[in-house]
């Protein structure tokens, strides 16, 4: 298009998102990096930006929530791209199925006339499971993570040249509209091995990506000083006030700073209240951001869902935080797509720069959802009746030694010597059910720091004792993040360490839970899976409520939906309509402590 020299680069950016002619692949432009500002066509060029993540949404419903990033203000999509979501297995790939197709998500957003930045990690921290690095590289027990430790940077360089076959025909260097590539992500705030950020940014380049990079850090020179790089631009987590953006133009002169991650949410763990920030601060800092032109991306602007295993932890000064299966994240586009109050807050302020007669789009459609009634589940068979065969093992070790990433792992022993007192968990990783001969005991959870309980004298002659260890999100974020899973360190009775163990991995999977063996069960050992179904005319999403239960998981039509846990806050699973169907629909719960039936109804919202 024309470029009237008179325009705001505020403006001009409003007007080329709104421009039919930004729609799809056609036409060739050019992004660079200026002194202060990014160009588009050799002309300043303002990164409204909204992130959304394909891993964390429905493939059916990228498209809408594109939409709607558009229809707030936006003329640009920035996601985190997950490692170990595409490379779960070693040295195998999967860019092209489900929502983990690449090529799909950055054509969907330049078929609605946005332009997009990619965050591929190999680190991304988002709340996700181990920040995205792939758990089976926790095998090797000397693993260094986020340096150049040979084992890590083999297996980081291979995901690079995997993940940039697929980036290189949607850069707008080849006609396509990919603007930018970080590099890492917050280094700053864990490392300062300068080499490892210049050894990433140098793969990325022999891959045959050439368009501008940038790096994200907090505002602070000693996170700017360690994680920026000459010739990138600076990203700022976040960028809220023009000293902000100073500190980063002196620490790192010659390339544009902008606000990389602009935060109108937070993050939630399990037993805390939901994150609520302040939407007038938060209004305060995007008009410091508009008035400024400043370029900026709102973390996020829809944060999607973690299902199945990928909800992630922090380790703060509270101890282990896991985080919640939902990342509603207090988002201006809420986990099921629709616009909230602070989205049409938003929508406003930005649409208020707009030249007189000029509009946003129309906001979308909002995507169906429903209830449905409450639907009895009755035990379908236990975790005792489905007992793969036993690993032996002197010490009990953690998950990733025997081969599992996700899941649970019963670790079985018999009790020699001491019969019973005080048994220590050493280093518990992350929440156990202890049993002593088939007898419930309790319960040892890591996020309150409870690794030991009370035995009772077994009454056998060897007790059987049986610890449940449940795996939960791998740290994400700073310097706990080597993370394993399960039985870390080894298991005292009374300060006797306890040897020759059986364990049995139960990873949850999909085979895992297709293969189930239904069974009669006692009822009364905890360990046992639920089913039921539910009969539907028509499909739309639902939330699935399940304050009848206890701690676990569930699946419908072998989706699994995420974590559940009784303390909350989040009380309901997000169901998305592309995984239910008319007719009957199973559903399958595993509750780590219920023994008798519950029943689970459907809400149109999460709250």
């Amino acid at each position: 298009m024309t470029v009237n020299h008179k325009l705001s680069p505020v403006v001009l950016a409003l007007l080329l998102m709104l421009s039919p002619a930004a729609g799809g692949q056609s036409g060739q432009h050019s992004f660079a990096l200026g002194d202060e500002e990014f160009l588009l066509d050799g002309e300043p060029f303002r990164i409204i930006s909204g992130e959304m993540h394909p891993g964390r949404i429905p493939v059916e419903y990228w498209k809408h929530r594109i939409q709607m990033a558009r229809a707030m203000g936006c003329n640009t999509i920035s996601a985190y791209l997950f490692w170990n979501h595409h490379e779960a297995t070693e040295g195998i790939y999967d860019f092209h199925t489900a929502n983990r197709d690449i090529s799909r998500f950055i054509t969907t957003a330049a078929e609605e006339g946005m332009w997009v930045i990619i965050r591929p990690g190999p680190y991304v921290c988002a709340e996700w499971e181990f920040g995205g690095i792939p758990p089976y590289l926790l095998r090797n027990p000397e693993l260094r993570i986020r340096c150049m430790d040979p084992h890590y940077m083999k297996a980081a360089e291979r995901y690079i040249s995997r993940l940039a076959d697929v980036l290189r025909p949607h850069l707008i260097t080849n006609g396509g509209r990919v603007l930018m590539v970080q590099i890492e992500n917050e280094y700053g705030s864990y490392g300062n091995d300068r080499n490892y950020m210049k050894a990433l940014k140098e793969i990325w380049e022999k891959s045959g990506i050439d368009v501008p990079f940038f790096t994200g850090d907090g505002p602070t020179p000693y996170m700017l000083e360690a994680g920026t790089l000459p010739g990138c631009a600076v990203g700022l987590d976040s960028g809220s006030s023009e000293k902000d953006f100073e500190l980063a133009r002196s620490m790192n002169p010659g390339v544009p700073v902008f606000s990389s991650e602009t935060y109108p949410g937070w993050l939630t763990h399990w037993g805390e209240d939901w994150a609520r920030p302040d939407t007038a601060a938060l209004m305060r800092e995007v008009k410091f951001l508009m008035d400024n032109r400043k370029s900026f991306n709102f973390y996020v602007i829809h944060g999607g869902t973690n299902f199945g295993f990928t909800a992630g932890a922090n380790s703060g000064g509270k101890g282990y935080e896991p985080d919640l299966t939902s990342y509603d994240y207090d988002a201006p586009i809420d986990e099921q797509g629709r616009a909230t109050p602070k989205y049409m807050a938003l929508r406003k302020l930005i649409g208020s720069y707009l030249p007189k007669k000029t509009g946003l789009p129309p906001i979308p459609e909002a995507i169906p959802a429903m209830s449905f009634s409450e639907t009895e589940l009755l035990p379908l068979t236990s975790i005792w009746d489905n007992m793969p065969a036993p690993v032996k093992s002197v010490q009990p070790r953690p998950f990733e030694m025997y081969g599992q990433d996700y899941g649970f792992m019963l670790y079985s022993t018999r009790l020699i010597g001491h019969k019973g007192g005080r048994l220590n968990v050493i280093d518990l990783h992350d929440y156990a059910t202890v049993f002593l001969d088939g007898r419930y005991i309790g319960t040892l959870d890591r996020r309150l720091g409870i690794n030991t309980i009370d035995l009772p004298r077994g009454e056998n002659r060897y007790p059987l004792l049986e610890i449940f260890v449940e795996g939960m999100g791998r740290i994400n974020f700073a310097h706990a993040m080597i993370d394993r899973k399960g039985i870390t360190d080894r298991v005292t009775l009374n300060g006797m360490t306890l040897m020759n163990w059986e364990v049995y991995g139960y990873p949850m999977d999909e085979g895992f839970i297709s293969g189930l063996k239904p069974a009669v069960t006692s009822g009364d050992k905890p360990g046992i899976f639920f089913r039921g179904t539910f009969d539907l005319e028509t499909t739309a999403d639902t939330f699935i409520d399940m304050t009848n239960f206890t701690k676990g998981f569930v699946w419908v039509n072998g989706h699994n939906l995420g974590r559940y846990w009784e303390i909350g806050p989040q009380t309901r699973l997000y169901c998305p309509a592309p995984w239910l169907k008319t007719g009957e629909n199973e559903i399958i719960i595993f509750d780590m402590h219920r023994t008798t039936p519950g029943s689970v109804r459907g809400f149109p919202s999460m709250y």
